[in-house]
């Protein structure tokens, strides 16, 4: 089979990427351009709140190249998780960006939709049916946890996308998709190995930032081959080493040999990483391994409140000294407060230049900081309780007098005023475990044909 060449632009759909990257790229006559379009990684808001976490200009941008030389080129535009989670709400604000290119810049082409939602009783049916199995030490899923759910996406395979191109569709947007699928999908559909397919998948969907330097905003290539694929820079600042690409290939793995996936895993311990030149790296090796049964992974998320922070700071080594005793006391004295008036809420304090990435897991003590960040964070069922909660550990902490205090004008010294920032709704995933299907005919297809040349 004649090499397959795939286009990555860049690392998520919005980040951008130089144009004369992704220019060398479409020198290189692509045979499919694809980009992941988002992640679980922004944590659960953006899937609850149905909002993007990639900038609308951004993403413009980003389309109108890709649209344009795709249709020039006469190859597939496919997107992976559209709109960054990839429930319906993100996917349709990709549609309409779309659609917005393909008439500003007169494009004719099939457009294919594949949604990623999850019908609640469709779930519901799977729990009954003991074909849900919990991940990352959680609870078996129940029903009520399905009830609770904001929304509820699943991680589609190659299944529906291979099935979009049958259609005839050359644009796709697939709503939550397992990351490698949408560089995948094609190459598989026409013979190329899957093991390979899908591992190079794994490294195209965050394209330079498996490079070195890595860089989250610039395009790269990858080519598959019969027995292997090489991966390619774009650019002269980058390059491709054995290192970096092993590296990556075990990025966001909890097993550094297997990286599971809708119907089976990528087997990576026969897997060889050799420097060719040119800042190029060939991969061989890798084996698919299919699973007893075709699992799909559900993600879901559900409302826990609102949230207001304070952000504030302090440069007094005495309230630096004994920061852990002050907030404990600060926090009584407004448990009770908030007792007295009927108020609940979550309080939490991050103190930066201390321990507020790592917490309780940080595994050495941190010489004392000149000075601190505090940052104070209230979560209620309502935001303007929120909002009262807040106020009052702000005003309790800045005029907390602790042991050996010398100034008496306030603790805290503020960036911002107003003080107190609202935060809005908070989410959580909650939803986080594996469902058995019989296929993926769960995510629904729509096609349209999308006629800008004559809009």
């Amino acid at each position: 089979m004649k090499e397959f060449k795939i286009l990555s632009p860049t690392a998520i759909l919005g980040y951008g990427f130089p144009e004369s990257s992704f220019l060398r790229g479409i020198a290189e006559k692509p045979d499919l351009i694809a980009v992941d379009g988002g992640s679980v990684d922004p944590g659960p808001y953006y899937l609850g709140s149905g909002k993007a976490f990639t900038n609308r200009v951004g993403v413009k941008r980003d389309l109108r190249y890709m649209l344009k030389a795709g249709v020039e080129l006469g190859v597939p535009v496919v997107v992976g998780t559209a709109g960054g989670s990839g429930a319906k709400a993100h996917l349709d604000w990709c549609r309409d960006i779309v659609l917005e290119i393909a008439a500003e810049e007169k494009l004719d082409f099939k457009l294919g939709l594949i949604y990623a939602d999850v019908a609640p009783e469709l779930i519901k049916q799977a729990i009954r049916d003991k074909k849900t199995e919990a991940l990352a030490d959680l609870a078996p899923l129940s029903e009520t946890d399905v009830d609770q759910a904001a929304a509820v996406v699943a991680q589609m395979g190659t299944e529906r996308i291979i099935a979009a191109l049958d259609a005839g569709c050359r644009v796709i947007l697939a709503g939550r998709a397992y990351d490698p699928s949408c560089f995948s999908s094609l190459p598989i559909k026409l013979g190329y190995d899957p093991a390979l397919a899908t591992h190079l998948g794994k490294i195209l969907e965050c394209a330079a930032i498996a490079a070195d330097p890595g860089s989250g905003a610039d395009s790269v290539l990858g080519i598959l081959k019969d027995d292997a694929f090489i991966l390619k820079p774009l650019s002269d600042a980058r390059r491709f080493t054995s290192t970096s690409v092993a590296a990556h290939s075990l990025y966001e793995k909890s097993d550094p040999y297997s990286l599971p996936g809708p119907g089976g895993s990528i087997d990576l311990r026969q897997v060889s990483f050799t420097e060719i030149g040119g800042g190029m790296v060939e991969v061989k090796g890798t084996r698919f391994v299919p699973t007893e049964g075709y699992k799909i992974k559900l993600e879901g998320v559900r409302s826990v409140g609102f949230r207001t922070v304070s952000m504030a700071g302090t440069r007094d080594p005495i309230m630096i000294g004994q920061i852990e005793e002050i907030l404990k006391k600060v926090q009584e004295s407004v448990d009770a407060n908030l007792a007295n008036e009927g108020l609940t809420g979550k309080i939490s304090f991050h103190l930066y230049g201390k321990n507020a990435v790592m917490g309780a897991l940080e595994p050495d003590a941190p010489a004392a900081p000149q000075e601190l960040g505090i940052l104070m964070e209230a979560v209620a069922p309502t935001q303007s309780e929120a909002d009262t909660i807040c106020s009052i550990v702000r005003s309790s902490l800045l005029h907390y007098g602790y042991p050996g205090r010398i100034a008496t004008a306030g603790n805290l010294a503020f960036p911002f005023s107003p003080s107190d920032i609202q935060a809005g709704e908070v989410f959580e995933f909650h939803i986080y475990h594996l469902m058995e299907v019989e296929d993926e005919s769960l995510f629904p297809l729509e096609t349209m044909d999308v006629k800008g040349a004559s809009a």
